[in-house]
């Protein structure tokens, strides 16, 4: 079972993308997908487990590409359980959440492929200005995560973040975009 896109609307809904960017993604993940694909079948000759030609076995529920990436799309834009997940695309959930780990490093190689990642970790202070030129507004993004109280008074102070009851650090994630 495949689900049917109506429109552009409801592409963008599920997936966070229209349907012109999808057909733009949908080759690109097709090559890493084939790429891994026959890495794996490599890596099981090598190691003698291989016990089927590529492409031999069940076909799953997610058949064509297309479903593949439809899949993957879906789970990052709207994050159901896995039992959800499952029965939006007609699969049990241990299923779903193995498509869900078998698709991910998939579309990651491929988004970091197309070069659309954004920067997550910079060199130098001056690399991180050279990649903000031309911006007009930068965004940072700070989450505080509690942790353990240091036992000594100048790990104290240099982890204190000003709140009295409970001690957090704070962890810088920049969004140059």
């Amino acid at each position: 079972m495949t689900i049917k896109i109506r429109d552009d609307r409801q592409m963008r809904a599920m997936t966070g993308l229209s349907q012109a960017k999808f057909a733009e993604l949908l080759p690109v993940f097709s090559q890493v997908y084939q790429e891994e694909q026959q890495q794996t079948y490599e890596q099981g000759l090598a190691m003698s487990t291989r016990q089927r030609q590529p492409g031999g076995g069940q076909k799953g529920k997610l058949p064509r590409m297309q479903d593949k990436l439809l899949f993957i799309l879906t789970y990052y834009k709207t994050y159901p359980t896995f039992d959800v997940l499952g029965a939006q695309f007609n699969m049990a959930r241990s299923k779903a959440n193995e498509n869900v780990h078998k698709l991910s490093p998939i579309l990651h190689d491929t988004l970091v492929q197309l070069g659309v990642l954004p920067h997550r970790q910079f060199e130098s202070v001056e690399a991180f200005k050279e990649a903000c030129q031309g911006l007009d507004q930068l965004i940072i993004d700070v989450t505080e995560r509690p942790h353990q109280r240091p036992q000594a008074d100048e790990q104290q102070r240099n982890l204190y973040s000003g709140k009295k009851t409970t001690h957090r650090q704070k962890h810088h994630h920049l969004d140059p975009g």
